[in-house]
């Protein structure tokens, strides 16, 4: 069962992925109304996925004792050496009077990191149904306003609509590749799953913490910050939930 899921959750996002269409139908002001709120509910979702459910069934199965600690830091020094090397790339590619080369950098370090989003969504299927389904929610909601933005990349970059949401398919599809690995790997293998939960834990909150909420202080409006906390509590409250629903 655990295996049904978790090929059905990677499939569900890899297809977000068409999402990059709407760059296309909206305008880029309608764009940035709906990405703050996206966002905001991410941050929630992904710090909230983290520290609900990850964390203390990592406790839970691993012990209380500094090794879990230890691997939630070093999921968390993952993504930095994962970003800092896509950014790097990204520099490289922006130095070229080609604009190509930014597209193949963006669809290279979004492939990893999809890969890498199969390998937790298998790895928290394993461990349990819930804490997959909410693994799975979270890396959604923070895959919407990503895909967007990659698409527009591919889109700056001079390919065609048709090519770039086929390529931004192609890349979204490494997490297929990841969930299969970690499955046939994690019934081979005594506890990869559960050593996979702190790092998905120190992942979700690099990316909450690093990636996501500098982008909301961009907006310094009253109103438009009370929507983000309210969204970023509605994120929390969602993984508090699934605990209940389980």
């Amino acid at each position: 069962m655990a295996q049904f899921y978790t090929i059905l959750s990677v499939v569900l996002v890899s297809l977000i992925s068409f999402v990059g269409v709407l760059t296309i139908f909206l305008k880029k002001r309608q764009i940035q109304n709906y990405l703050f709120i996206l966002v905001s509910f991410s941050v929630g979702a992904l710090l909230g996925d983290a520290f609900i459910h990850l964390i203390p069934e990592s406790y839970e199965k691993l012990g209380i004792g500094w090794q879990t600690s230890i691997l939630v830091l070093l999921g968390i020094l993952i993504f930095f050496i994962l970003e800092k090397f896509v950014r790097w790339r990204h520099c490289h590619a922006v130095s070229s009077d080609h604009i190509h080369p930014l597209a193949a950098v963006n669809l290279i370090g979004d492939g990893v990191h999809n890969f890498i989003d199969g390998l937790l969504i298998g790895a928290s299927f394993l461990v349990s149904i819930p804490i997959g389904i909410a693994t799975t929610i979270a890396v959604i909601l923070h895959e919407i306003p990503t895909e967007i933005g990659d698409c527009g990349v591919l889109l700056h970059a001079g390919m065609p609509l048709k090519k770039a949401l086929f390529y931004n398919f192609l890349s979204a599809s490494a997490s297929i590749v990841g969930a299969i690995i970690v499955l046939f790997v994690g019934s081979k293998v005594e506890g990869l799953s559960l050593t996979l939960l702190p790092i998905a834990a120190g992942g979700f909150i690099y990316i909450a913490g690093s990636d996501l909420i500098p982008e909301l202080h961009h907006e310094t409006k009253l109103s438009i910050s009370l929507k983000q906390i309210l969204a970023i509590i509605a994120g929390v409250l969602l993984m508090l939930v699934l605990i209940f629903v389980g």
